[in-house]
């Protein structure tokens, strides 16, 4: 059985307003979906069946490394994020340490590639991919 969530929503801009907690479960940016569906297309992989797998894997200078794939299709126990029709997986383990952080993309004339922003980490490395909370 599979998770499947659908954010859309986007919290108030007026600083009178009470701002709702932060959601559960994995957040995309807009920047990220673009490219994220950039990419389902170059690798032939259709969004309705598709999506990015992101993970979590022991290793790297923090303890923990960040894993970030495509996959043709959800595993049977992943959580599926839905974000303006790209679909994000997330196996049960990896939730754990994924859960409320946010995906970014950013491209600059210096660098280019995903952000992960967790506020599950208590330290990470100068290369961003490993993390440990």
């Amino acid at each position: 059985m599979t998770d499947t969530v659908t954010l859309e929503s986007k919290p108030s801009q007026n600083p009178a307003e009470p701002q709702p907690a932060v959601a559960q479960g994995v957040h995309v940016t807009p920047n990220a979906v673009k490219r994220i569906r950039v990419i389902l297309a170059k690798e032939g992989i259709s969004p309705e069946e598709g999506g990015l797998r992101l993970g979590v894997k022991g290793g790297g200078c923090s303890g923990l490394s960040y894993a970030i794939a495509f996959d043709t299709h959800p595993r049977e126990r992943d959580r599926i994020f839905t974000f303006d029709g790209v679909r994000v997986f997330v196996d049960p383990k990896s939730f754990v340490y994924l859960n409320g952080m946010t995906l970014d993309y950013e491209e600059t004339l210096m660098r280019q590639g995903f952000n992960f922003i967790n506020p599950n980490s208590t330290r990470s490395c100068g290369c961003g991919t490993s993390f440990s909370v």
